[in-house]
């Protein structure tokens, strides 16, 4: 198969989780590496025996035995939201899901106070709210940039300098946010930290190379590109890169080459706040979420037709991709009545594709304003919506999903990068 990169087109929630799966049960992959977000992804997925787990920090590939995770320098590491998982997996069968994980020491680290801070800001927005999940992502990145002495994974393995940087961040936190709720004090969120570093293997960057050399590896993204900390629609975004971007850096490093698969699904949808221009209210009412609902933090899950337009400004600010995966093939063949946009009405005339932009978050604000007036210009999806979406957005479909397990994924081409160059040498893994 080669390295293949895995990133959601959209808004998320398109199936990211339930296509690493089937391609760490069909070909050979070493490892998936998680290159971006946090604690806050949500990427479900169901076995052909029914087990069910939302994947947020391990890799989507972790029910197939011998498969591991790295949490590369690129993810906010929540060791405690990480405990909880590995505990859900425990009781579904997958004892060892800790001992397949990898953290790069650079890697920063969520803790409580990031979580009570995100949560007391939200709230101070009122109704103005830009639909966080409410896991001190944001501010986890935002503390990092001003401060110097964020706590990182490897700080787990010096306690006197873990609990300075843990003090610092507590004493910040209380400051900024008086009135905040109770957080844990010092000690004990030290104590788990360091039981952390003692469960997992925290790793240099040259472990990654070593991965790369030794077989197939799956970059598994968070989120979606239109929810891009600079292409998405600001401020209804994240702080995170939800492009291609974080993982061919890393791949770059090791003088590696992977293929790039975008996945989409047969409708729109958006979890939370923000511009959605095919939203469709009769739709989110006919197709519930067994795994996405209403959230106190993100707001509402809702549902729209497809929209061309959006996806191909996901793939303009993306750089194209080598194949898409499309999911939910199984509603499109009992909805008859879903359609894809075109093209937008707007104040301007007709447009069918946006500004790629990016970088200015004074220039996507106003994107965000012109969306919150467009309006769709529909054609029926058809019968063959995979051929639809292959003519609209101009990328091969390699991949489509017809449910919700492994055995409901179809291979429908081959995926293969661009470009290629053979791996160059790397250093030896300086695991801790």
């Amino acid at each position: 198969m080669g390295h293949v990169i895995v990133v959601d087109l959209g808004f998320g929630d398109a199936g990211k989780g339930t296509v690493v799966d089937h391609l760490c049960r069909t070909s050979p992959v070493t490892a998936v590496v998680r290159f971006n977000g946090g604690a806050q992804a949500a990427h479900n997925v169901v076995t052909d025996d029914g087990r069910h787990h939302t994947f947020a920090q391990f890799g989507s590939g972790t029910f197939t035995p011998g498969v591991r995770t790295h949490l590369s320098r690129f993810m906010l590491v929540d060791p405690l939201a990480l405990a909880a998982e590995a505990d859900h997996l425990r009781r579904l069968g997958v004892a060892d899901a800790l001992d397949r994980l990898t953290v790069d020491r650079d890697a920063l680290l969520t803790t409580p106070y990031h979580r009570a801070a995100n949560r007391a800001r939200e709230r101070a927005r009122g109704a103005a709210r830009h639909g966080s999940c409410g896991m001190g992502i944001g501010e986890t990145a935002s503390y990092a940039l001003a401060h110097d002495d964020a706590p990182r994974a490897g700080d787990c393995l010096s306690p006197a300098r873990l609990r300075r940087r843990l003090t610092a961040l507590h004493d910040w936190y209380r400051a900024m946010f008086p009135a905040g709720e109770d957080v844990p004090d010092v000690a004990a969120c030290a104590d788990a930290f360091t039981a952390f570093a003692g469960r997992v293997r925290i790793v240099g960057g040259g472990h990654l190379h070593g991965l790369l050399r030794s077989g197939d590896v799956v970059f598994e993204g968070a989120q979606g590109v239109l929810l891009d900390e600079w292409h998405g629609f600001h401020p209804y975004t994240t702080w995170s890169t939800t492009t291609f971007a974080n993982a061919e850096t890393l791949l770059d490093e090791a003088g590696a080459s992977a293929a790039r698969l975008g996945v989409l699904r047969t409708y729109a949808t958006r979890h939370g706040p923000g511009p959605f221009v095919t939203e469709d209210a009769a739709l989110t009412a006919a197709l519930p979420e067994p795994h996405n609902g209403t959230g106190p933090w993100q707001g509402a899950f809702r549902a729209g037709h497809l929209d061309a337009v959006a996806l191909r400004y996901a793939l303009e600010v993306t750089g194209g991709v080598d194949g898409l995966a499309v999911t939910h093939l199984d509603v499109a063949g009992a909805r008859p009545d879903l359609r894809v946009c075109h093209a937008y009405e707007t104040a301007a005339g007709r447009v069918d594709r946006l500004p790629p932009g990016g970088g200015d978050l004074g220039r996507q604000a106003a994107l965000t304003r012109r969306l919150a007036s467009a309006r769709p210009v529909y054609a029926p999806l058809g019968p063959r919506p995979a051929e639809t979406i292959e003519d609209a957005l101009g990328a091969p479909v390699v991949l489509t999903s017809h449910g919700p397990a492994a055995s409901a994924k179809r291979a429908t081409g081959p995926l293969r990068p661009r470009t290629s160059r053979p791996l160059a040498g790397w250093p030896t893994s300086d695991a801790h």
